[in-house]
């Protein structure tokens, strides 16, 4: 006879916190894809305002309306790729394994979004938006990649700290 082992709570917890995550990230790139070209154009003004003020500090700058975009359709995606390996991570212990599902819903994101702006008035739909989303998708998936794996390197090395000692 099999015993099913128990889910504890804050695992619950986290996947409840990492799940809402990702829906809020899908929720506000479609949000933002349903906007009419005016308040899509004015949001983009006060980005690029912002950008440009910080990167004049740094000495960098001055960002393009056309970068401002590029950029926020990149930050967007790669959040939206961050969010969906976390919660592979939370769902299964083979999460390398199955890294093909968050890929493929990146990528139907980055689709579904395109598809949104070529009925949206004043907006337009682009394939390199599309690539550009979905490298978006891939950076931020890699990015908590390298986080979930340093973080199983160093408990791996703290469990095995006791035998470097004797």
């Amino acid at each position: 006879m099999e015993t099913k082992q128990k889910t504890s709570v804050l695992l619950i917890l986290v996947r409840i916190l990492f799940t809402g995550c990702l829906v809020y990230s899908i929720w506000f790139i479609f949000h933002n894809s349903l906007q009419i070209a005016q308040v899509s154009g004015e949001q983009s003004r006060r980005v690029q305002e912002l950008l440009n003020a910080l990167a004049a500090q740094v000495g960098l700058g001055p960002f393009s309306m056309h970068t401002v975009r590029k950029m926020a359709h990149f930050a967007e995606f790669a959040l939206q790729g961050f969010w969906f390996m976390l919660c592979l991570r939370v769902y299964t212990r083979h999460f390398v394994r199955h890294v093909s599902w968050p890929l493929l819903c990146g990528l139907l994101v980055a689709v579904i979004d395109e598809t949104i702006q070529l009925y949206v008035p004043g907006r337009s739909s682009s394939t390199l938006d599309v690539l550009l989303d979905f490298s978006g998708v891939c950076c931020g998936l890699f990015a908590a990649l390298l986080i979930l794996l340093f973080f199983r390197m160093c408990g791996i090395l703290w469990r095995n700290r006791e035998r470097d000692v004797e």
